[in-house]
């Protein structure tokens, strides 16, 4: 049996918050792809975090994320936010997030980067448009990871590889999360 790539002691606590919560984990990651850019939508509450990241943990996926350099400075909850994978961002700086993405994906054989398109829990018609081009620039697919409220469902969907026509790809990966409902369905993907 093959080693974890995750932490053992996260695995199990993501069992137990499906297991109350009455979720269940579907898809998975592709074998073959070692690094990729993980949508995770819709986004629309607080919860997702904690579901997407169990999901991710029952996958044996390591995924990390990017987060306000906030919250890894707090220091009650930063050494929490760093354990489960956070990326930290400073936003003060005039600094390119797409850059530093694919220098991220360029120092790493494997690396999974998991990102909120929407950019808020409110409903956004326009999603930001970074996570595609690093994916582009990287030469990497994007996955689509989901979370679906209503069937109680976390996990992967289609993998999409960028061929740099931003909009028809993006209707492409919007249609899929159409049918997929967020906590708070009036502000998922329309």
């Amino acid at each position: 049996m093959a080693a974890r790539k995750t932490s053992t002691f996260w695995y199990y606590i993501a069992k137990a918050i499906f297991g109350v919560a009455g979720w269940k984990q579907t898809g998975a990651v592709p074998p073959d792809i070692k690094k990729c850019m993980m949508i995770a939508a819709p986004h629309t509450s607080n919860w997702d975090l904690i579901m997407a990241r169990a999901a991710f943990y029952i996958m044996d996926v390591d995924v990390r994320f990017t987060v306000k350099s906030e919250w890894t400075e707090n220091p009650v909850l930063g050494w929490l936010v760093k354990a489960i994978g956070a990326l930290p961002v400073n936003r003060s700086r005039n600094n390119s997030l797409v850059d530093g993405m694919v220098r991220l994906f360029q120092q790493h054989e494997e690396l999974v980067i998991l990102i909120t398109p929407e950019g808020t829990r409110a409903y956004q018609p326009k999603w930001r448009k970074g996570f595609y081009y690093a994916a582009l620039e990287a030469g990497v697919p994007i996955v689509l990871g989901f979370l679906d409220y209503s069937k109680k469902e976390a996990g992967v969907g289609p993998v999409v590889w960028p061929t740099g026509d931003y909009e028809k790809d993006l209707e492409k990966i919007k249609a899929f999360y159409r049918n997929k409902k967020g906590r708070f369905p009036e502000k998922g993907v329309r």
